[in-house]
């Protein structure tokens, strides 16, 4: 994922993103609830050399945000990464609907998605469907195979962990293990609590989109409706 040491949320985008989006809880209590008196985010991308000004609002992003999302014609369903670069200056990587990097021509702002083999080394794969039961809430334990494990270049035997990112960009750490066995992963250790926070009842399903390198530890994020 970006630079580890400089700190970084992920953003699915829902319907009326445009309006705005909201900063996840955990990072805006760390990184900037009390740290600065600043109500204005300065985004860059990889697109062009225009520094975007976009007003924060509580933990919302709003007036810039629209015209930063037009000129980068995000659609739905598109996953952004802001990376913050210190006072108040975000670099912001998209990535498109079929999870490669997005690339950008200048001067005119064009986009395209990576070829595969200029893509980056991350792994997005839809790979992993959850369902909410009374067993695996009172055992904390999450047992499945992922479809397409042994090709997701995301996940390996030897991760001890995975994060599981919600729709509003929230993280939650869980315990991550493979039984060679049964050749399935197991997710224990946080997986109540995720759902808990969530408000999930039994029976509510989820479609992940497991998205890493192999190397770092993985997010697990939950996949933005589509619309039909």
């Amino acid at each position: 994922m970006p630079n580890s040491h400089k700190p970084h949320f992920l953003k699915p985008l829902l319907p009326d993103f445009h309006s705005g989006v909201t900063i996840p809880l955990g990072f805006f209590s760390q990184h900037i609830e009390g740290k600065t008196n600043r109500k204005t985010w300065k985004l860059r991308s990889d697109a062009t050399d225009q520094t975007w000004k976009v007003i924060q609002e509580g933990r919302r992003l709003t007036g810039g945000w629209k015209g930063f999302t037009t000129a980068h014609d995000l659609q739905i369903g598109d996953i952004v990464i802001f990376k913050h670069e210190g006072d108040m200056v975000f670099h912001v990587t998209p990535f498109g609907p079929s999870c490669c990097e997005i690339q950008y021509t200048h001067p005119h702002i064009i986009k395209e998605e990576a070829d595969a083999d200029d893509a980056p080394s991350f792994s997005f794969d839809y790979c992993f469907q959850a369902e909410v039961t009374a067993s695996n809430l009172k055992e904390d334990k999450l047992v499945s195979r992922f479809s397409g494990a042994t090709t997701c270049t995301a996940l390996n035997k030897q991760c001890q962990e995975i994060i599981l990112v919600n729709k509003e960009g929230n993280s939650w750490t869980v315990s991550l293990r493979f039984s060679e066995a049964d050749g399935m992963y197991y997710i224990r250790r946080g997986w109540r609590k995720f759902c808990r926070a969530n408000r999930c009842a039994i029976g509510d399903l989820f479609v992940f989109n497991v998205v890493g390198d192999g190397k770092t530890t993985p997010l697990m994020c939950v996949c933005p409706e589509r619309e039909e």
